[in-house]
């Protein structure tokens, strides 16, 4: 059986879909002996996301996006030739993804599913293959969290109040009067650090407090919670 490079040039694979808008033979220039790279992405759900190329050889007859890292035809996202300057999708395209004009693979809106390995192929005049693969994760973005406590208003050593963060992260800071919170013997953490209690109140517990929720890619801040303390 004939290789890809080999029908590509001969004409033969079947074509259909977009046309590639500029020859990318004029634009591409010989990076010498540097080896084709794809480099690795992290980039938040909902995101677009370019899978950038480095070290693109010259001469390039044409290019094939696989998902994963084996050279299935089910994995093929598409393929894209510079000699006939045409475009054709693979099995594994799902109208989100695109070879752009240097190579580099476009994700529109990219999705935790969309995390994993990608390979690109590039075929040169010479009938030399080119493969390079890297990993795109997706993750989810922290949410700005919320703050609701138990009550706002307490009364000095008769009531315990309860803080409580919601966030879709699972690492949480305590801040009171915008400085962490130190925490004492009528303090304790629960549930990762997202609940904080207070019992007995006291009345220098009176003020603004806030929960700080991060993650490995960011981190986001409540809005400040005022508790009032009531006191003889």
């Amino acid at each position: 059986m004939e290789s890809p490079s080999a029908l590509v040039l001969r004409g033969l694979v079947p074509w259909q879909g977009l046309l590639l808008a500029a020859s990318l033979l004029t634009f591409w220039s010989p990076p010498g002996a540097a080896q084709l790279t794809v480099v690795p992405i992290n980039a938040p759900e909902g995101k677009d996301v370019i899978l950038p190329i480095l070290n693109m050889p010259p001469n390039v007859l044409g290019i094939e996006w696989y998902k994963g890292l084996q050279e299935d035809y089910n994995l093929r996202i598409a393929l894209m030739t510079v000699f006939h300057k045409r475009y054709t999708p693979g099995p594994a395209y799902s109208g989100r993804e695109k070879i752009i004009y240097d190579g580099s693979l476009l994700l529109e809106k990219v999705t935790k599913e969309d995390t994993g390995y990608y390979t690109i192929i590039v075929y040169c005049l010479t009938l030399q293959r080119h493969i390079a693969s890297a990993r795109l994760h997706v993750y989810e973005p922290v949410i700005k969290p919320v703050i609701q406590a138990s009550k706002t208003t307490v009364v000095e050593h008769s009531d315990g109040v309860v803080l409580t963060c919601y966030s879709n992260s699972d690492f949480t800071l305590w801040f009171f009067n915008r400085r962490r919170v130190k925490l004492n013997n009528r303090m304790l953490l629960f549930l990762s650090n997202r609940t904080l209690t207070i019992d007995p109140v006291r009345r220098e517990d009176a003020g603004y407090y806030q929960c700080l929720a991060f993650g490995p890619y960011g981190f986001q801040r409540s809005e400040l919670l005022k508790l009032d303390v009531k006191y003889e």
